[in-house]
């Protein structure tokens, strides 16, 4: 395999792994508003994302990262044609990060449920907006003969997009919704649980719909079996959180994401950013990739660091893997 083909699959897992990771931390950041009953079952779900959230978002950087140094013309093109949806996400994991250490700093009332709205609204806005931005990709856009976007904003909000973004949207909210019962006690870990079988049957819906629309216009035999193994894969969870296997239940959401996320890369493949101007000037693999020297000087890096990583990460779960509950949050003073 060329080393522009592996870099375009490194990248692609790069993303499978942020979606799974920071999906269940934008849920439980939209279940602080929908899940918990007071500031004290709040405080519970945050907790269980306190340790983990700000690592999970290093897949976004890498992700980032890994795309401008092996695709300069796909990161150039996506960056600068998506500036405005892309801005409002990293605006909201700004104010996201601020809100988790700034709202115990302070013992007021408001101050305390400022942050706590916030916290609801820039996790809720980026889950929406990243469907929207991965619909986009993989259903084309204005790029001209110069590899330039030539569109507005508005083109971006499209149809096959938005339903992109509710997809996403209800899929992180129904990871996060396990999660919480997969990490909790007592009278919130039960009701996280009916709310998760709810959420994954709302959730069922729309992602059936834009999977198989994805199908229907890029989609061949590969997507296809990804199409299905995501279908099973949310089916399958929504039944095991309904029996009270969370840990089943979270592993097939986690499946769930990935697969939905690889079908999409797998529909995309071998162009990057498709052109709805003209074929001929769709960025690929080909034509918006590094030179095969960088490309292998990366490789390397990648194969020594990103094992490092993964092991710091997977202890870092290890070590806060016990559930929480209201008794272990200590009164406030």
């Amino acid at each position: 395999m060329e080393l522009h083909n592996v870099w375009f699959v490194l990248i692609a897992v790069l993303w499978i792994g942020y979606f799974f990771l920071e999906g269940f931390d934008f849920g439980i950041g939209v279940l602080t508003k929908l899940l918990a009953r007071d500031r004290t079952e709040r405080r519970v779900l945050i907790n269980t994302i306190g340790p983990v959230w700000d690592g999970n978002e290093v897949w976004l950087l890498t992700a980032g990262g890994a795309t401008f140094a092996a695709f300069p013309e796909w990161y150039a093109t996506l960056f600068s044609g998506f500036y405005l949806p892309l801005l409002l996400i990293l605006v909201c994991l700004i104010i996201r990060g601020v809100a988790f250490e700034y709202r115990h700093k302070r013992e007021e009332e408001r101050w305390q449920t400022n942050w706590e709205h916030a916290i609801f609204w820039t996790s809720l806005l980026p889950a929406f907006l990243w469907g929207v931005a991965f619909g986009n990709i993989v259903r084309g856009v204005k790029i001209d003969e110069n590899k330039e976007y030539v569109g507005g904003l508005v083109d971006l909000l499209n149809p096959y997009a938005l339903l992109g973004g509710l997809v996403t949207l209800a899929l992180f909210t129904f990871h996060g919704a396990v999660f919480a019962a997969l990490k909790t006690l007592g009278d919130i870990r039960t009701r996280a649980r009916a709310m998760a079988v709810k959420l994954g049957l709302f959730a069922l819906v729309p992602a059936l719909g834009f999977l198989l629309w994805t199908q229907a216009s890029r989609g061949d035999g590969k997507s296809l079996v990804a199409l299905v193994v995501a279908v099973l894969a949310l089916t399958g969870a929504v039944g095991a959180v309904k029996a009270g296997r969370e840990g089943w239940s979270f592993g097939l959401s986690g499946v769930t994401i990935a697969t939905a996320v690889a079908m999409l890369f797998l529909a995309l493949f071998p162009n990057v950013m498709p052109s709805t101007l003209d074929g001929d000037w769709s960025l690929t693999v080909t034509n918006a990739s590094s030179s095969p020297y960088t490309l292998k000087i990366m490789t390397w890096c990648a194969a020594i660091a990103a094992p490092l990583v993964m092991l710091y990460q997977g202890w870092t779960y290890w070590v806060f893997r016990k559930r929480i509950g209201t008794q272990h949050i200590a009164d406030a003073h």
